[in-house]
């Protein structure tokens, strides 16, 4: 583990296995080591790159909302990728992640080599509905510091975003809500209000200028699957995998499947992406 120094802030990187380069981006009140579980698989093919995104883990919180904004984190992460001389690098990216991922591919082409991203956004394309993100991410950002974090995750656990966390095993669960309690209110809240998806630039113009082979990987039940099939059907040869009895967190609540669908793709030839990498498991 080490701490990266890129453009006035800190990163917290950690290196791990051989191979080519794995680079792993964490969802929101995540942090690099939530790949703990899939990393002894990951790490017999490649060498993973896990990133504490900024307001996370051991990574820097700026003061300056603007700091944490998705195209410049995107940047950063290109920097660091650079710096291990490990590029071009296949990208596993979920939920918030993979908004971090999507604004990587797009403003630094040349670093990605295959591209998994899992429950993705583009963002928010609507002026006004983005307006309104922005404000509520903005208000909840104020009550995480006026309420603290433990109020705060009781409050995010109870969406019904992940209402099929709880079929989960309850070690998962209770590792799961340790890793929330972690977090740093000063960091959720700055992450909230600059790389939200009401504070960051869409991307839905943007997508077809991809040429990474890209696999979207979505739960059925998730209640927000429409924004990762609209990125899907908009990234030229993309392949949508659709994980049967998931939601919004496959990779934790289906990790057999999940890997089952994304270990053969980052291992794939270099070639233009024309077929499923788990034809049964992908609609």
């Amino acid at each position: 583990m080490s701490l990266v120094a890129v453009d006035g802030v800190r990163y917290e990187v950690r290196v791990g296995g051989s191979g080519p380069g794995l680079l792993l981006l964490h969802g929101f009140t995540g942090r690099g080591a939530s790949w703990g579980p899939c990393l002894p698989q990951l790490r017999r093919r490649s060498m993973t790159i896990q990133v504490d995104l900024l307001g996370h883990g051991r990574s820097d919180a700026p003061a300056d909302a603007a700091r944490h904004a998705v195209e410049r984190q995107a940047a950063d992460i290109a920097e660091i990728v650079r710096r291990l001389g490990a590029g071009p690098v296949a990208v596993v990216g979920y939920s918030f992640g993979a908004r971090i991922a999507l604004a990587l591919v797009v403003e630094s082409p040349s670093a990605v080599r295959r591209l998994v991203l899992e429950s993705p956004s583009a963002g928010v394309a609507d002026p006004v509905e983005r307006r309104a993100r922005r404000l509520a991410d903005d208000s909840l950002a104020d009550d995480i510091e006026r309420e603290g974090v433990p109020a705060f995750v009781a409050r995010w656990e109870t969406l019904p975003l992940f209402a099929t966390h709880a079929a989960l095993p309850d070690a998962t669960r209770r590792r799961l809500h340790a890793e929330r309690l972690r977090n740093r209110a000063a960091g959720l809240a700055g992450s909230l209000r600059g790389a939200g998806q009401g504070a960051m630039t869409p991307l839905h113009d943007r997508l077809g200028e991809i040429r990474a082979p890209t696999l979207v990987v979505c739960g059925e039940l998730d209640p927000v699957r429409g924004r990762a099939e609209f990125v899907a059907a908009h990234i030229t040869g993309a392949v949508l995998a659709v994980i049967p009895a998931s939601g919004h967190t496959p990779h934790l609540e289906s990790p057999a499947r999940f890997r089952g669908i994304v270990l053969p793709f980052i291992a794939a030839p270099d070639t233009p992406l024309t077929t499923a990498a788990n034809p049964e498991e992908t609609h």
